[in-house]
């Protein structure tokens, strides 16, 4: 059983937070708390924040379990610890590292494309879905409109980084074994393996997004983030009939956009 907020925290135990404690928990509040912690390593929890990188390739739905304990316990959905944040710019660095250098790119060339690949593929990319799914699910999705029913939009940012990690790891890490003597060869093995490799790389992202949403208790019709699933899976089959290569295309635009 979760554990559930203290009623001390409460006005006279009628579910009403007592104005000291609304002030606690008010957004400029808990985004404060997120940045401060961010310069202080020690207080990050690492250890966990590794065990949820695991669980989102295994069993994504303990993870957003953990989100319902958050609930529970501080009273906010989004995350208070900044650690995972810290350890995806890492698995960022580390891979982009390698993408630059399976691209046989130079130094500054290298470094271009990471603070590409972090400031416009991360955290750009990232606050537009977020603030986009931020707006989609508290204007549609929304059972009952009131303001203790609303999606954090801290906790929309949360989920796309959850989707984004596994989708970066296939396609950041994974994929660099095979890119330079499979995926960019002119053959059909080729494609098939890139292509493929991108349909499960958003097929999870997709999937992570839709359990996100889908563990709020407040939201409805949360299957309908499913149906692009569709417009996926006819689009890969498009791309092998046609000889699309999804990765090669993407090499191409990196050495573009580094030069």
């Amino acid at each position: 059983m979760l554990p559930t907020t203290s009623v001390n925290s409460r006005s006279q135990g009628n579910g009403v937070l007592s104005p000291r404690d609304a002030a606690r928990h008010t957004a400029g509040a808990k985004r404060y708390k997120y940045l401060r912690r961010l310069f202080h390593f020690r207080q990050m929890d690492f250890e966990f924040a590794l065990w949820q990188m695991l669980y989102l390739f295994t069993s994504p739905q303990r993870v957003y379990r953990n989100f319902h304990y958050r609930k529970q316990t501080k009273d906010q959905w989004a995350r208070d610890d900044p650690a995972f944040l810290v350890l995806l710019s890492i698995w960022l660095c580390v891979s982009t590292v390698g993408f630059g250098f399976v691209l046989d790119m130079g130094f500054f060339e290298t470094i271009k494309l990471l603070l590409w690949v972090v400031f416009i593929d991360c955290v750009g990319v990232g606050l537009l879905i977020a603030t986009l799914m931020w707006f989609i699910s508290n204007k549609y999705l929304v059972k009952q409109q009131s303001r203790d029913y609303d999606v954090e939009w801290g906790y929309a940012f949360d989920v796309h980084l959850n989707a984004f990690y596994p989708l970066l790891v296939i396609l950041h890490f994974i994929q660099l074994f095979f890119i330079n003597y499979v995926i960019i060869s002119d053959s059909v093995i080729g494609y098939f393996v890139g292509n493929t490799l991108w349909l499960i790389a958003i097929g999870y992202y997709i999937y992570v997004t839709f359990l996100g949403y889908s563990a709020l208790p407040f939201l409805k019709n949360t299957a309908i983030l499913l149906y692009p699933f569709a417009l996926l899976i006819m689009l890969y089959l498009i791309s092998l009939a046609c000889g699309w290569n999804f990765t090669k295309m993407l090499c191409s635009f990196y050495k573009y956009r580094v030069k």
